[in-house]
């Protein structure tokens, strides 16, 4: 995939008609997962991007109009054992024996689908035959569940849906009066992340709760060592339509940069906690960007489409000026 990627690029760059392009590099993603980001094999990986934009550099120095390369990661990953590793269940049944019996719950504890892969696997339409089945299977299951649980690296999600609104704090411990504090005091549970009507967003872990909408800590900072911008990630977070009823996020292991993956990866990301929460951005050093920290995809698109105006405006300059000689 990498040389196709390459190789249709450099095309591109050779009849020179593609004012922007935008590629995606596979492989280290997928092999630092399973693998963990400190494994030779995700080097290797990784070294082998390194050599296909070397080409693309090289071949920009045939092209009949120059480009310039912008080389960015979406996330970074953390490793760690899993959470089923560690406490020798998984978190879905973890969840689900802190439940009533009568109640009917789903989880889909796995984020990492490959897509690529399929589209080159022989007999792929009995597999679609069998992917259709396996949908209609898990809309009947949906249909029927009262409880949703659902992962992305070290975060989890619990939706309870029997209610057509976002239970709050009190709701929850009303109906589940043990849930929220038996979640909170396993031991590889870091904080959670849930609405109170009383005091608003809250951040729970063991020895104290982060207030989000007055900035007041009660007790010991359940958010200390997530970052600097946890705080604003919370509260975005929470101010979407579908946020879960209860958020869920791994411990994060500060001195050892590990995290414990509520799906089956190793090296996972999803959540907070460590080298997941640091991507990158390569840009051409006369590009226009802010002297302060970029934080959010949203910034990352403002800085591109800004300069990219800013691209097209010089050279039309660069144009209008030509033809005036």
């Amino acid at each position: 995939m990498r040389e196709i990627n390459t190789e249709t690029l450099i095309g591109d760059m050779m009849v020179g008609d593609i004012d922007v392009a935008y590629s995606t590099y596979l492989g280290y993603d997928e092999i630092a997962h399973h693998s963990g980001v400190r494994d030779e094999d995700a080097w290797f990986a990784l070294k082998g991007m390194v050599r296909q934009i070397r080409r693309l550099l090289n071949g920009n120095r045939y092209s009949p109009r120059e480009y310039q390369f912008v080389i960015q990661s979406d996330h970074g990953q953390t490793n760690g054992a899993t959470f089923k590793q560690r406490y020798g269940q998984s978190f879905e049944d973890f969840i689900k024996s802190l439940l009533p019996h009568d109640i009917n719950m789903y989880a889909e504890m796995s984020s990492n689908e490959d897509h690529f892969a399929e589209v080159y696997v022989p007999f792929s339409d009995k597999i679609k035959y069998f992917k259709n089945r396996r949908k209609e299977y898990k809309e009947k299951k949906l249909l029927e569940s009262e409880v949703v649980v659902l992962a992305s690296g070290n975060l989890a999600m619990i939706y309870l849906t029997r209610w057509g609104h976002r239970l709050t704090y009190e709701e929850i411990n009303e109906m589940f009066p043990d849930m929220i504090d038996e979640i909170v005091n396993n031991e590889y549970v870091g904080f959670i992340l849930v609405r109170s009507s009383q005091r608003g967003d809250m951040a729970i872990g063991k020895n104290g709760t982060y207030c989000l909408d007055n900035d007041e800590i009660e007790g010991e900072n359940p958010l200390e060592g997530f970052g600097d911008n946890i705080v604003h990630h919370l509260k975005r977070n929470s101010s979407f339509k579908y946020t879960p009823d209860i958020l869920v996020n791994s411990f994060y292991d500060v001195e050892n940069d590990e995290v414990c993956a509520f799906e089956e990866l190793v090296g996972s990301h999803g959540g907070v906690g460590g080298s997941q929460s640091e991507p990158f951005i390569l840009y051409p050093s006369d590009w226009n960007v802010p002297d302060e920290e970029i934080i959010g995809a949203e910034n990352i698109y403002k800085v591109l489409k800004t300069n990219l105006a800013n691209i097209k405006e010089t050279a039309k300059t660069d144009r209008d000026s030509k033809a005036s000689k």
